[in-house]
């Protein structure tokens, strides 16, 4: 029976009813010990005159061999309309369904390897930054894709953040998804500022085939309240002003990784405490039978409606993703959001102009010792003017004038940052016994909970960051330093 994939037999069977429950029954072969229940169901819808098309189910051979086969049944009747019988056609496929489930634990594995992928580097908890993040990975095809973001801790209260969308989906998309996710979270910590960061990511992306990728990058500054960003060719970012009111953050467009010839544009604007900035891929906004522009009007339709009802960044998510995809759990492609923000500026901060000379350091000493007091942030005093002594001497004997101390603390942290007109960023380093030089920077990542460099307009920033009494009795650990690991 069944001698070979593919073949097929067509019975005849008189008194069907009868022969229910026998081995043979309607479907030749053996019927295997948990489908004994099938056949009596098969025979009462002949019974009732059903034709049964391509029923797929499984059949045991006189080898003992189980075999899928597909089966279609109707039934016989005589020539006053009484049925009497049941005639089926039965085809082997057993080699169809091992090719499907074959293909099926591919695809299952494939996406198993992408959703690996895009976990890997799970976006951190920031400081200072509340945030909610969706994601919907597509139900059709290989499922998982290329969308992915970053939320990433610059230190001295300054948060980076990152969306981006490799066009298709599967492995491949996953792969350079992460490849990209790595190396715009390496040069964010790195300190390179949003457009250089783009432009990078442009050049790598121009060694990959065939992609074409679009990305936004931010870098948040409460304490100085701005934001700095640059965009490649993806959609808007909404912002939501503490008022309630919503619209589109000024960034020019740019065009998308990987094409090369046109340079990306930075914009530096301003960012107030208490607002929230929504940032999304098209899979919540693109829909096959919806206008792109209306799409974007219904998103700030929804944004503004959530945030004047929902403060809570997680229930707002949630509302902004059942207003944008109502009643399906079917998703054409990869849907993510990111709603990030900013509820409170540093409880003060201040700012001292210095001069590139050496009598700056005990100016800019006594300058942090007057703040802390009035701010009554002595007990940070002994450590705070130790580690600015550092900075404030590297930037004398390393850099031309003029100098920017900038101290500001909030409820968690006191930062202090000094500023000057050079270019080079310094680095800790080893000295050696004989050396004079080279011990500073060691001092102040031994003492700092945080510190690092970035660069500036016309030079560069060293900062530093002590937690308060607050913090540290809450058990807050320090952070690495921003820019040394990552």
């Amino acid at each position: 029976m069944f001698p070979h994939p593919g073949h097929r037999r067509t019975q005849t069977v008189r008194g069907a009813h009868r022969r229910a429950g026998r081995g043979g029954g309607v479907l030749p072969g053996l019927i295997p010990p948990d489908l004994k229940d099938e056949e009596a169901d098969l025979l009462e819808r002949i019974g009732r005159g059903e034709r049964i098309e391509h029923y797929e189910t499984r059949r045991t051979t006189s080898d003992g061999r189980v075999l899928d086969v597909d089966v279609t049944l109707w039934p016989i009747r005589n020539r006053n309309g009484v049925i009497t019988g049941a005639c089926s056609t039965v085809r082997d496929i057993t080699e169809r369904k091992k090719a499907e489930r074959e293909l099926a634990e591919l695809y299952a594995q494939q996406r198993h390897i992408a959703l690996a992928l895009r976990l890997m580097g799970a976006s951190e908890q920031i400081p200072g930054a509340r945030a909610a993040t969706r994601y919907l990975p597509s139900t059709q095809g290989q499922g998982v894709g290329g969308d992915w973001l970053d939320l990433i801790d610059l230190g001295a209260g300054r948060v980076g953040v990152i969306i981006g969308d490799v066009m298709g989906r599967g492995l491949d998309a996953a792969v350079v998804m992460g490849q990209l996710r790595s190396a715009a979270r390496a040069l964010a910590l790195a300190g390179t500022p949003p457009c250089e960061l783009i432009q990078t990511l442009d050049t790598f992306t121009r060694g990959l085939p065939e992609q074409f990728v679009t990305c936004t990058y931010l870098e948040a500054d409460p304490a100085l309240g701005e934001v700095t960003a640059c965009s490649a060719g993806h959609l808007p970012v909404w912002l939501v002003a503490p008022d309630g009111t919503v619209s589109a953050l000024p960034v020019p467009t740019g065009i998308p990784l990987g094409v090369g010839g046109v340079p990306h544009q930075q914009v530096r604007l301003p960012l107030r405490a208490g607002t929230t900035l929504a940032l999304y891929t098209d899979g919540l906004v693109e829909t096959p039978h919806s206008d792109i522009d209306a799409q974007l009007d219904l998103l700030t339709a929804t944004l503004r409606e959530v945030f004047a009802t929902t403060p809570d960044l997680e229930g707002a998510a949630d509302r902004v993703l059942h207003t944008m995809l109502p009643g399906t759990a079917t998703y054409a492609d990869d849907v993510t959001l990111l709603l990030v923000g900013f509820p409170a500026a540093p409880l003060d901060t201040t700012t001292a102009e210095l001069a590139g000379r050496p009598s700056s350091v005990p100016e800019g000493r006594h300058f942090l010792r007057r703040t802390l007091r009035w701010w009554g942030l002595t007990a940070l005093a002994d450590t705070a003017l130790l580690l600015v002594s550092e900075l404030l001497t590297n930037a004398v004997r390393h850099a031309p004038g003029p100098l920017a101390l900038r101290v500001w603390y909030s409820a968690r942290e006191l930062g202090v940052e000094v500023s000057d007109g050079s270019t080079p960023r310094p680095r800790a380093r080893l000295a050696d016994n004989a050396e004079e030089n080279g011990r500073g920077l060691m001092l102040v990542e031994a003492l700092a909970d945080a510190w690092g460099t970035r660069p500036g307009p016309t030079g560069k920033t060293v900062w530093f960051t002590l937690l308060t009494a607050a913090a540290q009795t809450a058990g807050t650990p320090p952070r690495d330093p921003a820019g040394l690991s990552g």
